[in-house]
């Protein structure tokens, strides 16, 4: 994925509540499982801050499946086109594995040439986001094509419906909902829910508004 090197600009949600109730009755069992695995749900009615991306994040953050150019320049025998594994480690010569998921190809870049200083003098590591494989969304309820969306590049509320080939006639487009998986100091997990008023958006009212969507994001529409 490229994008243009550009400040996200973010916004405060104070009144995010968690929520394990009624909202995930909505959702199929299957659902449930992927998006609750591997980690604990906080408490229903848990007060949370957190900040919400009106423009598309200016880097990409890398995760499983992705496929990767490591470039190690003037040494074209441990350069590299890698993929990302399940558990977000990438394997490089002489240096073995090292973690992956959730940096940024930059940050990646660095975190090689830190273990390469090891073998050689002063390295210049250079690693490109070939394939995006990683990045997903879900689409649940009164739209016409409810699923998994993969994507290849960033896209907000509004982009995600439109895969889903919009609202049906039963939809309540101000009741819309994101119900999103965060991690927690305790490395454990809590699902927070975001409310989304379409007619507050194309007035341009909306808060926290037309925000971006991030791995794992499920927009429910009842």
């Amino acid at each position: 994925m490229s994008t243009q090197p550009r400040k996200a600009t973010t916004i405060d949600v104070s009144q995010i509540v968690v929520q394990r109730g009624n909202v995930m009755r909505v959702l199929t069992s299957w659902f449930l499982i992927a998006v609750l695995a591997g980690g604990a749900v906080g408490c229903v009615g848990e007060q949370v801050n957190y900040k919400v991306d009106m423009v598309a994040p200016s880097e990409f953050l890398l995760g499983p499946e992705d496929v990767l150019n490591v470039t190690i320049w003037k040494n074209q025998d441990l350069s590299r086109e890698v993929v990302v594994r399940p558990d977000g480690m990438i394997s490089m010569p002489l240096v073995g594995d090292i973690q992956a998921t959730g940096l940024t190809a930059n940050l990646l870049a660095k975190r090689i040439a830190e273990r390469l200083t090891e073998y050689l003098a002063s390295p210049i590591v250079f690693v490109q986001v070939k394939d995006v494989n990683s990045y997903f969304i879900y689409v649940m309820g009164e739209v016409a094509k409810p699923g998994k969306y993969s994507l290849k590049s960033y896209a907000n509320v509004m982009q995600g419906i439109s895969l889903a080939g919009g609202f049906t006639p039963y939809a309540k487009k101000n009741k819309i909902k994101v119900l999103r998986v965060m991690a927690d100091g305790s490395n454990g997990k809590h699902q927070v829910e975001i409310p989304v008023q379409y007619d507050e958006i194309l007035k341009g009212n909306a808060v926290p508004g037309n925000f971006f969507l991030r791995i794992g994001d499920v927009i429910v529409v009842p």
